[in-house]
């Protein structure tokens, strides 16, 4: 059987992985696909740039389209990154005919919809495993293993610079931006960590995550989507004396009334194995209602931890370049005729308990004044922290576990303790989960 000829787009760190793992590994990757798989072409934008890789026997150009546009090319490697450009590059290189395996998140979060119904009409495969939570395989794992569950829930640690700084945060009583600024010195965070921070990238993620486990098309617009960049130390530390700690989670649910799309901080009970879940590794938990709960964890970033996954979905494609498209695993684990038109909830629909941090007066009468709003909106308190005045102080801390309640009615009832007189500031909220 003729060997699969492979295009690289992108020689950085994922696509300089993937060449190496690929031509290291060959002989056991013909074996397990059936057929020897070589890299025959590449693009890099900087010719004259070290690479992590040998190119050797590796026709290297700087036009991406010399790849996707040669004959010869069987699997196109999109390694490039970003949603711009890259959109049309693969979506030429799917109107060739060829099969495409991408890490690239962003591209099937804004755009995937459109990509796999193209990639359908053309008969081509478009694999991404390597696109959430590097190493671990996890859309493997739900898309075919998971397969014969109704998928209840899903919630993961998907984005190894927060949880780097949520840990050293409570492993050493940091601040949040000094240990930014050690994750941007150790290659962790890019010079503009919004997409880290502030959840955008684990939002992409979720987005793929949850069209696989429910069936429903992309809609990372959707996403509520909050960071971590007010997470103070205190927080942290009154979390894990109530026996918590705070994680950076993607979270989706279905509900009787449709389906949670949201990334937050979350306290979640200290014992519950994702919370120990550290530095920069990744963590999905998920529930299916056969299966019940299951954790996947390793290594979700980094050269050949994501290549790893990337040339596992290059071998996938390989074992089913003769079969029936027909037959192929779907896109998105469901036959595209049967993705479900479930309603996103908005985020005010969101059912979840909370910690709640507010200063107030020390005085008489202040406690009271809080828990008869709560009560009003129907929220009961779980636990409940003063701290004692430091100094020559009028107000104190005071830290609240609450019950489930709607987010509607948390909104409003934080709207009301802020405007008391006796209290100073602005609400820290977090949300809780218990993930059981």
């Amino acid at each position: 059987m003729k060997p699969v000829k492979v295009g690289v787009l992108g020689l950085g760190t994922v696509g300089g992985g993937a060449v190496n793992v690929l031509t290291r590994n060959a002989a056991e990757i013909a074996r397990r696909a059936g057929r020897e798989i070589i890299i025959t072409r590449a693009s890099a934008k900087d010719l004259s740039k070290p690479r992590i890789c040998s190119t050797r026997g590796i026709i290297v150009s700087s036009d991406p389209m010399d790849v996707i546009n040669d004959p010869d090319i069987d699997i196109v490697l999109e390694l490039i990154g970003g949603a711009g450009p890259v959109k049309d590059m693969v979506l030429q290189a799917i109107a060739n005919g060829k099969h495409v395996v991408t890490a690239n998140k962003s591209l099937l979060a804004l755009h995937g919809n459109e990509i796999f119904a193209t990639a359908r009409e053309q008969g081509v495969i478009v694999a991404f495993e390597a696109a959430v939570a590097g190493s671990i395989p996890i859309i493997k794992a739900i898309r075919e293993g998971l397969s014969g569950n109704q998928i209840e829930w899903l919630a993961g640690i998907i984005n190894g610079t927060g949880n780097f700084i949520l840990t050293e945060m409570r492993e050493k009583g940091r601040d949040f931006f000094a240990v930014l600024a050690e994750a941007q010195a150790l290659g962790y965070a890019e010079a503009d960590p919004t997409f880290d921070v502030e959840g955008i990238d684990a939002a992409h993620k979720l987005t793929l995550l949850a069209s696989i486990a429910f069936g429903i098309p992309l809609q990372f617009e959707k996403v509520y989507t909050e960071g971590i960049t007010k997470i103070a130390r205190i927080d942290v530390e009154y979390a894990e004396q109530l026996g918590y700690r705070i994680k950076h989670l993607g979270i989706a649910r279905k509900t009787a009334d449709g389906i949670e799309l949201r990334v937050h901080p979350t306290l979640i009970p200290e014992g519950r194995l994702i919370a120990n879940v550290n530095g920069v590794m990744n963590a999905v938990l998920v529930k299916g209602d056969a299966a019940g709960p299951s954790l996947y964890y390793g290594a979700g970033a980094g050269a050949e931890p994501t290549a790893s996954a990337v040339v596992a979905d290059v071998i996938d494609v390989a074992r089913a370049l003769t079969s029936d498209p027909e037959n192929r695993v779907p896109h998105l684990a469901f036959q595209a005729n049967q993705l479900d038109d479930i309603p996103v909830l908005a985020a005010d629909c969101f059912k979840t308990a909370y910690y709640l941090r507010l200063l107030a007066e020390d005085k008489p009468g202040v406690l009271a004044d809080v828990t008869r709003i709560l009560a009003h909106h129907h929220i009961s308190i779980e636990a409940l922290i003063q701290k004692q005045p430091l100094n020559d102080q009028t107000s104190v801390p005071v830290i609240m576990l609450t019950q489930v309640t709607a987010e509607k009615e948390m909104n409003a009832a934080i709207a009301e303790i802020e405007a008391l007189p006796t209290v100073t500031g602005q609400i820290n909220r977090i949300r809780l989960e218990t993930l059981g």
